[in-house]
């Protein structure tokens, strides 16, 4: 699933790519990914110019000229692709949103939406998620007062989207192994260091994350070098040996997520 990275390099590349221009046709090949009739859907988002695209946890909120927005969610599965008709990919594509010659193709919505709302709509969708880790503001006494307040085990808190906005499975163990703290330890038994240091790697990872262009595979658009630079440390590389301590990494369900971890460095 896209997580905080993937997500700011796709605002930051849509930005622009398709910031300020027009929509001037719209094709919904699934009905399930979109909130309203596809007639309605289609007649108001139609000849609607981008006027800007944000970024909020794994969201993001393209606004439209006549104020309303549409609010994305690719959840398990989905991306996009940026081009003409011939560049596509052989996929199924459940939305198109067309600018001239161009397009952009939602594919893999199955689980993901693209929902037309206005500001307050928009608003209350995202109401109860957490704060955002890279925000200037979530400095490390805000993050120390929030955990002290948290029970259980930290991978679960770190994934929890009312608890911290933007961190998803495949982050929360990097941001592990990186503060190299074992991801069913609990919070109750951290002390002031370990969590300073757990911070300090939220900011990292993601940051590098973001500058690396986080880790989808699939290009945005034909010759795009920048979607898909990140290499794991640990997620998805159970057998595989630590590159700080060389021991093997394992794998373990933590509420039925599959975690990867050094069962040797982190502590």
């Amino acid at each position: 699933m896209p997580e905080l990275p993937e997500m700011e390099t796709y605002k930051t590349l849509l930005g622009s790519l398709i910031g300020g221009q027009k929509i001037t046709e719209v094709a919904i090949g699934r009905e399930k990914s979109i909130n309203v009739p596809v007639d309605s859907f289609t007649k108001q988002v139609t000849n609607q110019t981008i006027k800007t695209i944000n970024r909020r946890a794994k969201y993001l909120i393209f606004q439209l000229q006549d104020g309303s927005c549409l609010l994305l969610h690719l959840m398990l599965g989905g991306w996009m692709f940026f081009g003409k008709e011939e560049d596509k990919p052989d996929r199924t594509i459940q939305i198109k949103l067309s600018f001239g010659e161009q397009h952009l193709f939602f594919i893999g919505l199955r689980l993901g939406y693209l929902h037309l709302l206005s500001p307050e709509e928009v608003k209350v969708e995202l109401k109860k998620l957490g704060p955002e880790v890279l925000d200037p503001d979530f400095t490390l006494d805000a993050f120390q007062q929030l955990m002290h307040k948290r029970k259980g085990m930290i991978k679960t808190t770190l994934i929890n989207q009312e608890v911290l906005a933007g961190i998803g499975n495949g982050y929360s163990d990097e941001i592990l192994w990186h503060a190299e703290i074992r991801p069913d330890k609990k919070i109750d038994d951290f002390d002031n260091q370990q969590l300073s240091r757990l911070y300090h790697s939220i900011q990292y990872i993601l940051k590098k994350g973001i500058e690396q262009g986080g880790y989808m595979e699939n290009p945005l658009y034909k010759e795009d070098g920048k979607t898909g630079g990140y290499q794991f440390y640990v997620y998805d590389r159970e057998g595989k040996e630590c590159s700080r301590c060389n021991a093997t990494i394992i794998r373990k369900e933590i509420s039925s997520r599959k975690t990867y971890f050094c069962p040797n460095c982190q502590q």
